[in-house]
């Protein structure tokens, strides 16, 4: 059985103490929520997940969807949750309140959006994907797109999706083959085929509003002649009822590994009627929108898949009874120990336990720069948030996913045989994880992204959004008592990080193999030293706070944070020491050498 209750003590502990959303003013501006709110806000979400969402994850997956004549069927429960999801107002929770959302603030949306993924990762792409192309209409649209599309997307009674990927292109979307055709009504006829379409059809919503990347005659070769289209399944009337259907298919789904409770869609558009987002040409710069916040949606769906594998394995852990304690029988009074006595068990734990801990703190770091981006008047504010987002954006979306991977195997290995069958619901964990390094941009692709075009970008000036922050933090807390096992490993790893970057960046003015070679080493690096900074606050928190702690809230923190730093942030150097090796090794190996053993 999957284990899981929403940890709601951390996020409260994020938003009061991390985030100190008490002295951010300017998130509760022109607002009628505060603090307590959101803290109730976040208990019905949990029920929400806890008792709908949860309940239906596994046998979801075994039923999956069924595609019949371009029409698909979600599994048993899913409309009834659905249902339930729109009525109570979740879609829309950080959308304008003109729209119909909640205007709350976004770090809320992802510890949303983890509690999904944590309880039903299928379910939560559903409102996921809308989320995203309500935020790329809302930056990019007309008015006249936004007050048509807006209020339905924001209330879930639509839902969106994103089509990028055709069957010759992903990646490389300069390939894009998708044709749109204007018309003099000033709407466009879009003709073409898209593969991999998550929720592309289903039966939840009453229709689909699918934007879609298609290029029009005699436009520029590559992705600067790529233009973004609203395409709607059916075609709304002025007054937004709906009105005819629109030339549009769903042409069959994919089977697949995981997520077998969404349906991956390939998408047959014939002269379907389109209109433009944003400006001609310049599709790219708008799916960009939609894309950086689906990666931090995947990001926070590594998390959450981290977090539901943790629970489940703490729990089988103190259940299971085998051997005894190399200390002696910590149960005598039974036949066995429980594993969670065993030394392996423990480190399998803590790994999973500190490294999703810190990530939600990083995590939410993000997201609260998104709001201070939104709200913030300063212009070197402002700019320093979004140069924040930049950053972590690929950070994020790689490392987390990863994380949740290594989280549902190393749950596996915890259960045993027991993981590896289907009536604990562990496998789906593993399954279900797998695609999230994979869309959305592979996380190759997001480590070149940040040093390719990360580091070098505005001379550095990303990575000093970051690099600054940490450097003054260290200055300022070098001597403060309480934190002596956390600094030095901070110092320590935060300088091999200073040394790798220049490094790369020296070697990659040159040579951008040099770069592109250790470009996930050095993203996995960036990672775990980021994490150790969060970990390092929050030592500092909760030394402050450890003798007011009933229930030990604080003191776990501590000691978890110690695990963290000295023995899971020391593996900065053997990645340094990769790192400096040079590229050679893979650049300079003979094609001929990877299949020496055989003949294809």
């Amino acid at each position: 059985m999957q284990v899981y209750k929403a940890p709601l003590k951390d996020y409260k502990f994020l938003i009061k103490d991390f985030l100190n959303t008490t002295s951010r003013d300017q998130l509760f501006k022109n607002s009628d929520i505060d603090q307590n709110d959101l803290n109730m806000i976040l208990d019905e979400a949990a029920k929400l997940c806890e008792e709908v969402l949860l309940p239906i994850n596994q046998s979801a997956d075994e039923e999956g969807c069924i595609f019949n004549k371009g029409k698909v069927s979600t599994p048993k429960g899913f409309k009834e949750a659905y249902k339930n999801f729109v009525e109570n107002g979740w879609q829309g929770i950080t959308v304008e309140k003109k729209y119909g959302g909640q205007n709350l603030p976004y770090f809320m949306n992802m510890f949303l959006d983890e509690m999904i993924s944590s309880s039903n990762m299928s379910f939560g792409l559903y409102p996921g994907l809308t989320s995203n192309a309500i935020d790329a209409i809302t930056k990019s649209g007309s008015d006249e797109i936004k007050n048509l599309y807006l209020p339905k997307l924001s209330t879930g009674v639509w839902s969106g999706t994103m089509n990028l990927t055709e069957p010759h292109c992903g990646t490389d979307l300069g390939l894009t083959k998708t044709m749109a055709q204007p018309q003099e009504d000033g709407s466009y006829n879009i003709t073409g085929t898209k593969i991999f379409i998550t929720c592309g059809e289903h039966d939840l919503s009453e229709n689909i509003i699918h934007l879609v990347l298609a290029k029009t005659p005699r436009a520029p070769e590559g992705i600067k002649g790529i233009s973004l289209f609203v395409v709607p399944k059916i075609i709304p009337n002025d007054d937004g009822s709906l009105g005819e259907k629109n030339s549009l298919e769903c042409g069959s789904i994919e089977k697949k590994m995981g997520i077998n409770a969404s349906p991956t869609c390939v998408m047959h558009y014939n002269e379907a009627k389109g209109w433009l987002v944003g400006d001609l040409h310049k599709g790219m710069k708008a799916m960009f929108i939609m894309m950086n916040g689906a990666r931090l949606m995947v990001g926070v769906q590594g998390l959450g898949i981290a977090e539901i594998a943790y629970q489940s394995a703490l729990h089988y852990s103190k259940e299971r009874l085998q051997g005894r304690s190399l200390k002696g029988s910590k149960n005598p009074e039974k036949p066995a120990d429980p594993i969670i006595v065993h030394p392996e068990i423990r480190k399998n734990l803590l790994k999973i336990k500190t490294l999703t801990e810190g990530l939600r703190g990083l995590m939410a770091w993000t997201g609260l720069q998104v709001d201070i981006s939104k709200m913030e008047k300063d212009k070197f504010k402002k700019q320093h948030a979004d140069d924040w987002v930049a950053l972590m954006t690929p950070i994020l979306k790689s490392f987390s996913t990863e994380v949740g991977c290594e989280a549902a195997n190393l749950a596996l290995q915890i259960y045993g045989g027991h993981g590896y069958i289907k009536d604990h619901g562990i496998e789906q964990l593993v399954r279900d994880a797998r695609i999230a390094p994979i869309y959305e941009g592979t996380n190759g692709i997001q480590a070149l992204d940040l040093v390719g075009r990360k580091m070098p970008m505005h001379t550095g000036r990303l990575l000093k959004s970051f690099f600054h922050v940490v450097k003054e933090y260290i200055e300022k807390n070098s001597f403060n008592y309480n934190l002596n096992e956390f600094m030095p490993p901070l110092i320590k790893s935060f300088g091999r990080l200073q040394q790798v970057t220049s490094f790369i960046a020296s070697k990659g003015l040159n040579n951008p193999e040099e770069a592109a070679g250790p470009a996930t080493d050095y993203l996995k690096m960036f990672s775990l030293v980021a994490i150790g900074y969060v970990w390092t606050q929050y030592a500092e928190i909760s030394f402050n706070k450890q003798n007011d702690d009933p229930e030990g809230f604080y003191k776990a923190k501590i000691a978890s944070g110690k695990y963290y730093m000295l023995k899971i942030l020391p593996e900065t150097g053997s990645i340094m020491s990769s790192i400096l090796s040079g590229a050679k090794y893979y650049n300079d190996f003979d094609d001929e050498y990877f299949d020496s053993g055989f003949i294809l």
